[in-house]
């Protein structure tokens, strides 16, 4: 049997300056995963962008000819939190279809994997948190409306809550948001998940674990879904910039075989992204997402 497919472009890496965001995490993921024989250069596959329809799924045409026209107010480009380029928006909507692509081959294969994708702080009319595109919005919005699932949900454990996710599936019920985060961390206003886990400020291995158990199986059940999306954060571990959990990367390993694991037994695809992580050694971010592809490859068929 050959091995899975894994979504990943070279342009996801974007020239920002300086930042907490380090874009070239996912050149160097795939670049362990094949020095470590994890993934061969032909289990790389690169997407599409997402089209103008498939975008327009979940954002304003107000908003997308402001990104196209690079006509964002200083104000909008402040909350994105990142610097706004032609690239970077030009990256995002290749992300998007790299998560649309995802989806696809979870539903083929099992599981997916993209190197890439989780902007969930993106809401339909304006950027937030590093976040152009709602990436896995899109590309749920675009399977559904190609009939290729009905049923989907979003279990995101990126260690700040999926806003922008959480609104723009609001009043769907077609789609379920599951998210398990430090309660006291970004963003401040959170719209309602439809099940939310606020974790109190440095969490660590066993009580994460055991919220995990309890609550995940339980929604998944009551959802019965066709394909999920699941957002691996790296942040909540406990030498994140940005998070205040304490996860080490024993903890994390068994955060992403417990997740990926019930969606295997429960039958349902699951598409891997792989959303935030800012350690103040990068190649700890590095190990811990190339930990999650290497889990969910083992898991596949």
């Amino acid at each position: 049997m050959s091995r899975p497919h894994v979504v990943f472009d070279p342009s996801y890496e974007v020239e920002i300056g300086p930042h907490v965001f380090p874009t070239l995490k996912y050149r160097l993921i795939r670049d362990r995963l094949l020095a470590e024989e994890v993934i061969s250069e032909s289990d790389l596959i690169r997407p599409q962008p997402a089209s103008d329809e498939q975008l327009l799924l979940v954002h304003s045409p107000e908003y997308l000819r402001k990104i196209e026209s690079d006509d964002l107010t200083m104000a909008e480009r402040i909350q994105l939190e990142v610097p706004f380029s032609r690239e970077l928006a030009a990256a995002s909507r290749l992300c998007a279809g790299g998560s649309i692509l995802a989806g696809r081959l979870a539903l083929e294969e099992g599981v997916g994997v993209h190197l890439g994708g989780g902007f969930h702080h993106a809401f339909p009319d304006h950027g937030e948190g590093f976040c152009l595109i709602n990436d896995v919005a899109v590309a749920i919005r675009a399977l559904q409306a190609g009939g290729e699932v009905d049923r989907a949900v979003v279990v995101d454990l990126d260690v700040h809550q999926g806003n922008g996710t959480a609104a723009i599936f609001a009043d769907d019920d077609r789609t379920a948001t599951y998210s398990m985060h430090q309660e006291w961390n970004y963003p401040i206003t959170k719209p309602p998940s439809d099940a939310d886990i606020g974790l109190r400020d440095g969490t660590g291995d066993q009580e994460y674990l055991e919220l995990l158990s309890r609550h995940l199986p339980a929604f998944l059940e009551g959802h019965r879904p066709d394909l999920a999306f699941y957002l691996a954060g790296a942040d909540p571990y406990r030498k994140d910039q940005l998070g205040g959990l304490d996860l080490t990367l024993e903890g994390l390993a068994e955060r992403d075989s417990f997740v990926l694991e019930t969606l295997r037994d429960l039958g349902v695809p699951v598409a891997v992204v792989l959303a935030g992580g800012y350690a103040v050694n990068t190649d700890d971010t590095i190990c811990i997402h190339a930990a999650t592809v290497r889990t969910a490859l083992g898991l596949a068929g």
